[in-house]
């Protein structure tokens, strides 16, 4: 089958897997399944719907939606079993692939432009966060009261190398700018960027605090609008320090710290996992009927399985360069 070949390309026990997962959905009322997954559908097909909106801009006449709505949701899927976000680097070669005049570079610049909202959407959780922490502005000073001079010239040395960076790199990020503009089109024209783009993201953002909702609901956590920017907030911050696929066991440690106020570590675990799982679950079912649908059941495991390979190639040059 596809989704076993998929497993084994990328070295994946899909046997405990599934032990695990059918463990798991019978923890749960089938009620809060089929909502968290309605509300997956939504954030998948909206975001994808996002990008189908600055490629269509950056390649006029090149781009279907439904391929790039089933290469964006293999990325989801690929993401939830793979490390370091490898199935975004697959979702770019796959799209370099189907689209006739895209290029890698066109790809990241597509990608900049994609990610300009969530980073508002990030700033204003940890803003969020920041700002409900008790004493957060409580800040001690005393030790720069006592030492301007130090702070004086750690403050000119740290300008200093800045300074050194850009000066060297400009001309690189210049350079790129270049390559990958062709990816930023769609924000020459403001009104279809916010009625295509971020619109389109602000539903797949809400859709994301929903499935967050469901889940804590499926467990008997209080479901509050501080409780989900929590987790939502624990999820984004382990995602960027972890290593695993999924950030898999760094999450589960997060979202015990972040509801350690509103129920006790086994729940805390036992939602997270569920989250987790159910999430996955769906991601990888959703893009394999997607990929079969679109591309046929060869050519769709065809185009992966290579996309794959030169997707961990790219990511090795990057480590290296």
């Amino acid at each position: 089958m596809c989704g076993a070949a998929v497993a084994s390309l990328v070295g994946w026990d899909i046997r405990a897997w599934f032990s695990d997962l059918w463990h798991t959905l019978k923890s749960i009322s089938v009620e809060y399944i089929v909502a968290a997954v309605a509300a997956l559908i939504v954030q998948t097909t909206a975001t994808g719907f996002a990008w189908f909106s600055i490629l269509r801009d950056a390649y006029p006449g090149e781009v279907r939606w439904t391929e790039v709505w089933a290469a964006y949701s293999a990325c989801v899927a690929l993401n939830n079993v793979l490390p370091a976000n490898l199935g975004t680097i697959v979702m770019f070669v796959m799209l370099t692939t189907v689209i006739v005049s895209a290029t890698f570079a066109g790809m990241l610049g597509g990608f900049m432009v994609q990610k300009i909202f969530f980073v508002f959407a990030g700033t204003f959780v940890y803003l969020y966060l920041f700002l409900t922490v008790p004493d957060s502005f409580d800040m001690d000073f005393f030790w720069i009261k006592e030492h301007p001079w130090a702070v004086g010239i750690l403050l000119v040395s740290g300008i200093a190398v800045i300074a050194l960076l850009v000066r060297q790199f400009w001309p690189k990020v210049l350079t790129w700018w270049e390559e990958a503009r062709e990816g930023g089109q769609i924000l020459k024209r403001p009104s279809s960027y916010f009625g295509r783009v971020v619109l389109p993201e602000f539903a797949a953002w809400v859709a994301g605090l929903c499935v967050v909702a469901i889940f804590l609901a499926a467990y008997a956590i209080p479901v509050t609008f501080h409780s989900v920017i929590t987790v939502i907030g624990s999820n984004s911050i382990s995602n960027t320090v972890s290593v695993t696929p999924g950030g898999a066991g760094v999450n589960q440690a997060f979202n015990v710290a972040a509801l350690s106020d509103v129920t006790n570590s086994q729940t805390a675990t036992a939602y997270s996992i569920a989250q987790q799982l159910v999430s996955t679950a769906w991601s990888i079912a959703f893009a394999l009927v997607l990929m079969i649908w679109v591309f046929g059941w060869g050519g769709g495991k065809d185009l992966l399985q290579r996309s794959y390979e030169e997707a961990k190639k790219k990511a090795e040059d990057q480590k290296a360069r």
